[in-house]
């Protein structure tokens, strides 16, 4: 049964945080006007955002608040983010290996942690997509910049799904969870790397309005072009078009005086 087939061992969910908080803080490194403080702290909540949502969707104490070396892991990985942001002269490749990596985890591991504690399939893949995406929303929001999940062009949500939807369907094949955990992992960052490469994104909300807008103006233009050159002719009553106000009533009225 799935819901029998894991329990997420402490090491993985600390590599987890440790990605996450290393992307965060070289991220949020590369804006201005932050110290110090405010890079690890973005850093920090990077890296336990999205198992703190996780937990608290599944009902159960957050993990980070659990046992010490998550918050530990968190801080010193956000320090060694700071630290690697000022040595290298190009970080953002690196920021976005590390973000596919670390949606891949935490996608992966929220996904088999609400199996085990005996979800149905649908809602442990919600979960495995919040856990994924959770920390990345964090951090634009403390960053106080558009949320990149809401956005065009992130594909971070597709890419998650697509990830935790393979480990469900491996584990119902029964193969063994840390194959199904790493496969997700793998497709999850593959998928999200590729979408950056190549500008893969889902369309916006407005497409389909703006084709349909796209046809009444060709259907306008070509109404318009067939009046120009008479192939269309309309006729018109310009009884229908006087102004009451403006014209004189029909009886026998007094007239305007005239100008000599």
């Amino acid at each position: 049964m799935l819901d029998e087939t894991f329990r997420t061992p402490l090491p993985i969910d600390l590599i987890a945080v440790g990605v996450g908080s290393l992307q965060g803080a070289m991220f949020a490194a590369g804006f201005k006007r932050i110290d110090l403080l405010g890079v690890a702290i973005i850093g920090t909540a990077s890296g336990i955002g999205g198992g703190f949502l996780r937990d608290i969707l599944l009902g159960v104490t957050p993990a980070s608040f659990s046992e010490n070396l998550y918050l530990i892991v968190a801080t010193g990985a956000a320090f060694i983010g700071m630290l690697l942001s000022r040595l290298l002269e190009k970080v953002d490749p690196l920021i976005t290996v590390l973000d596919a990596l670390s949606i891949g985890m935490f996608g992966a591991i929220g996904t088999t942690k609400a199996l085990a504690m005996g979800l149905p399939v649908v809602p442990a893949l919600f979960i495995g997509t919040v856990s994924a995406v959770g920390g990345g929303v964090l951090r634009d929001v403390m960053l106080n910049i558009p949320i990149a999940l809401m956005h065009v062009g992130s594909l971070y949500a597709v890419a998650s799904l697509v990830g935790v939807s393979t480990l469900a369907a491996l584990l119902a094949l029964g193969v063994p969870v840390m194959i199904a955990g790493v496969a997700c992992v793998i497709v999850t960052a593959v998928l999200r790397l590729l979408a950056v490469r190549f500008g893969w994104s889902l369309p916006e909300q407005r497409a389909l309005s703006r084709i349909r807008l796209r046809r009444q103006r060709q259907v306008e233009q070509v109404i318009e072009e067939a009046l120009h050159t008479g192939a269309i002719t309309v006729e018109l009553d310009l009884r229908e078009l006087r102004d009451p106000d403006l014209d004189p009533p029909s009886g026998g009225g007094p007239e305007a005086p005239s100008r000599g």
